[in-house]
């Protein structure tokens, strides 16, 4: 069994202890993965504090180099690493290519954005009684930037925080999630080979609840980015003090379907939205309010195509679904199933289970406060429900403590618009599912979804300080 080590200033650094990790689809061993102490993160930080002082000074387009060879690496091994998304995440091959694919594009964002950091001037004369001066802003990097990551992108995600804080100058100790570290372990080799200086990229894996204070509270930490529970989101929130941090913890992600829609169009989209990675995403389509004229026909056709979809193993290419990430996943989403029955729910299709699957399932007959509807359910589950008009759909979407995502499919700009303005999510996306994400937009939640935006140039910003330079040009 291959035996993974922490990656630290540049090299392999052996623990005293490590754990066994399984594959969430059959349950066989990968891999023996190093488990770092609080002494090993507190040494990747301090590295990455040195490597810091000089890799600030290098140049925007040195940044941009060594994003772009980076680019270059992946697309040369983007079968590998679908192979490694399958095999400790569970995703099937045609759904981790897609990951692989979007990772390409958000570093090569980076590599684009590296090279377009800019400032403003400031016009010192408009102030009354003040001449004779310039004024001027730039971004600069803040320093050691802790960035923690979950298990469901585990290529894109840690794309997302690696990519802005090199392209503007920030080190990096990353803690990738104990499930899927073997994605992130693959990434020294791929920045080294780019050419990124030993120290900048320090990768520590193992427990997040026993490393993830000192990631937080460490003087030389200036910067945490968190994408998980919001369990978690919220306590760290509460340690990180004056440090600057940005919070993805998920969302309940709801579509309207408004009369004027042609579903037979839009069903496949929907079923893709709903159970693509088995659900487990945060913007997973997991509500579809349907207007009552088109609710039996759009919950049969929807029905329908969920029963196309196949289940099984990740390393089958004509697999649609497979497994959840764990076990008691499993057990969790089975054990909000029969209470949603008990109370009145009806199970249209799916809700069969393995020890380490489930089918995709779609509810019906539900009410607001069944945690299925509620709550995330980070599982391949969704839920149709009829309503009268748009301002009861509306309502419907926003009853929720989470707002991630949100969508609309409508032929009618007006209430596209109405949709947009008062619908309560982060991104409204109108006419797909809320599932949709690409790269370079803004993303992240409003009410309980988070803090703060990711997406490159906006991730950027959270990454950098604004310093004002002003020069009086007269004495």
């Amino acid at each position: 069994m291959e035996e993974k080590k922490l990656w630290i200033d540049g090299q392999w650094v052996e623990t005293k202890n490590s754990y066994v990790l399984t594959s969430p689809y059959s349950g066989e061993e990968i891999a023996k993965v190093a488990m770092a102490s609080v002494q090993d993160v507190e040494k990747a930080i301090e590295g990455a504090h040195e490597a810091f002082q000089s890799f600030k000074k290098t140049t925007a387009f040195e940044r941009a180099e060594i994003l772009y060879k980076v680019v270059e690496l992946i697309r040369n091994r983007k079968e590998d690493f679908a192979k490694i998304l399958a095999m400790e995440a569970g995703k099937p091959l045609s759904v981790g290519l897609v990951e692989v694919d979007r990772t390409i594009a958000t570093y090569q964002f980076s590599a684009e954005a590296a090279k377009q950091s800019m400032g403003e001037t400031v016009p010192m004369d408009a102030a009354p009684g003040v001449k004779d001066r310039i004024g001027y802003t730039k971004r600069v990097p803040l320093g050691v930037v802790s960035a923690i990551t979950p298990f469901n992108f585990p290529f894109n995600l840690v794309a997302h925080k690696l990519g802005p804080a090199f392209a503007v100058g920030n080190t990096v100790v990353l803690k990738p999630a104990t499930q899927t570290p073997l994605s992130a372990l693959v990434l020294a080799e791929i920045f080294k080979e780019a050419g990124l200086p030993d120290g900048a990229l320090q990768i520590v894996t193992g427990s997040g609840s026993e490393l993830s204070d000192i990631l937080v509270t460490h003087p030389l930490v200036k910067k945490v980015t968190f994408t998980g529970s919001g369990a978690v989101g919220l306590k760290l929130k509460e340690k990180v003090g004056l440090r600057k941090i940005t919070l993805e913890l998920g969302s309940n992600a709801a579509v309207i379907v408004e009369p004027s829609t042609p579903i037979e169009k839009v069903i496949s989209r929907c079923v893709t939205g709903a159970f693509g990675y088995a659900g487990q995403v945060c913007i997973s389509l997991q509500r579809v309010y349907v207007h009552e004229s088109i609710y039996e026909q759009f919950t049969n056709a929807f029905v329908e195509e969920t029963k196309k979809l196949k289940l099984g193993d990740p390393l089958d290419a004509s697999t649609d679904v497979s497994a959840m990430i764990h076990p008691k996943e499993v057990e969790r989403i089975k054990e909000w199933i029969e209470e949603a029955k008990q109370q009145g729910a009806v199970v249209a299709t799916g809700a069969e289970f393995t020890e380490r699957t489930m089918a995709p399932t779609v509810m019906t007959h539900v009410s607001p406060d069944m945690k299925i509807v509620c709550q995330e359910t980070f599982a391949p589950i969704v839920s149709i429900v009829p309503y009268k008009n748009l301002d009861e759909a509306i309502s419907f979407v926003n009853s929720s403590d989470l707002g991630l995502n949100a969508g609309i499919y409508t032929n009618v700009l007006t209430d596209a618009m109405k949709a947009a303005d008062e619908l309560e999510a982060g991104a409204i996306v109108i006419n797909d599912v809320p599932t949709f994400r690409i790269d370079n937009m803004p993303y992240g939640g409003v009410k309980n979804s988070g803090y703060g935006r990711e997406g490159i140039k906006y991730a950027i910003e959270e990454m950098t300080d604004l310093k004002f330079i002003t020069i009086k040009t007269s004495f």
